[in-house]
């Protein structure tokens, strides 16, 4: 009986219909009780990759490396080898190679300003970050609060100074700054500090470096507000509105909602401004070149006044590669940290 009411139902099924078998042909029939099923649970096969299959990502990436190996390897390879000689200008007017072996960093290492140099730039780092960071907090924070109108001000305002070209922005800070001309001392003249009105702000290595430090960070803030506030915009709104049913205040719904949503884009932003400050380089030597007296020197001016200002090449070359170094040891120490805390927060989850 139940074959026969099948045979009826497939009979009455129209023979042409949208989708369906054309006219003359049966339809497929669902597999029955004759029509061989693959076992329940096993995928069918896919066919393994050929070897040009394979070799088709290395490919992509083949351009990509060969431009990085001409453009950052063999520049490296150059200085290394050039750090390892003594090149002055007879030596490179004459087309001399004189190999000197480990005595160029046998003598920087030796030397006291090298190490102070160090010193200094890592201070300096370090101040210019943090302020970079907690202003960059505070504006980003701020940005998740304003008002539509306002917050879009705000943020072009960021944006342009950002856009701001490195050079550019130096000139304009040394007409603000500048002694006899400059708005900052006719501000503060009209203020009331009389002694301020021709006052040299590179003449001192505590106020050069204030004048560099208020530059960078100047130039560093919008990149972090900007990065901060688009990470707050990820944040749910009913966390928010829990902990403050929970009596949260002000601080306590920083440290238990935002900030915990904010620290990978936190992290991550603090280790780009690290390499980022590290290595300024225009700033410091436009606004007075070291100065005064060689006070003001970080280790990128340090290799550059060694190698192309007293034409000691080998030098410099020598001095860039102990920057990079430096560089090196001081992220890996904080990817180390950084690391380390991941891990202590997963143990405790």
């Amino acid at each position: 009986m139940a074959a026969q009411l099948d045979d009826a139902v497939g009979n009455a099924a129209p023979r042409t219909a949208k989708g369906g078998a054309p006219p003359g042909r049966r339809a497929p029939r669902s597999p029955g009780r004759g029509t061989a099923r693959p076992p329940a649970g096993r995928a069918p096969r896919s066919a393994a990759p050929g070897p040009s299959a394979r070799r088709t990502p290395y490919l992509l990436l083949l351009p990509a490396l060969l431009a990085t190996a001409v453009l950052l390897g063999w520049p490296m390879v150059r200085n290394v080898l050039l750090s390892f000689q003594n090149l002055n200008m007879k030596e490179l007017i004459q087309h001399l190679t004189d190999w000197r072996g480990t005595g160029n960093y046998q003598e920087i290492l030796g030397s006291e300003q090298f190490w102070r140099v160090t010193l200094r730039t890592l201070v300096f780092t370090a101040v210019n970050v943090v302020l970079i960071m907690v202003l960059g907090v505070l504006i980003g924070l701020l940005l998740a609060r304003l008002g539509t109108k306002m917050r879009l001000t705000l943020s072009l305002a960021l944006v342009l100074a950002w856009a701001m070209p490195v050079i550019a922005a130096t000139t304009v800070f040394q007409w603000l700054f500048d002694s006899r001309y400059g708005v900052v001392n006719w501000l503060l003249d009209k203020a009331g500090w009389h002694a301020m009105a021709h006052y040299d702000w590179v003449g001192t290595q505590l106020s050069t470096f204030s004048v560099i430090t208020l530059l960078i960070v100047w130039q560093s803030l919008p990149f972090v507000a900007l990065n901060l506030y688009a990470a707050t915009t990820t944040i749910p709104r009913e966390l928010y509105e829990a902990a403050r049913m929970d009596g949260a205040g002000t601080w306590q719904v920083f440290t238990s909602v935002t900030f915990p949503f904010l620290k990978p884009f936190f992290l991550a932003t603090t280790f780009l401004e690290i390499i980022w400050v590290f290595k300024a380089f225009p700033q410091i030597f436009a606004i007075n070149e070291g100065g005064p007296d060689r006070l003001t020197e970080t280790l990128p001016i340090y290799a550059f006044t060694e190698g192309v200002g007293n034409l000691h090449f080998g030098m410099g070359a020598a001095i860039s590669l102990l920057t990079i170094v430096v560089l090196l040891a001081m992220t890996a120490h904080y990817l180390r940290l950084t690391l380390r805390q991941e891990r202590h927060e997963e143990n405790e989850l």
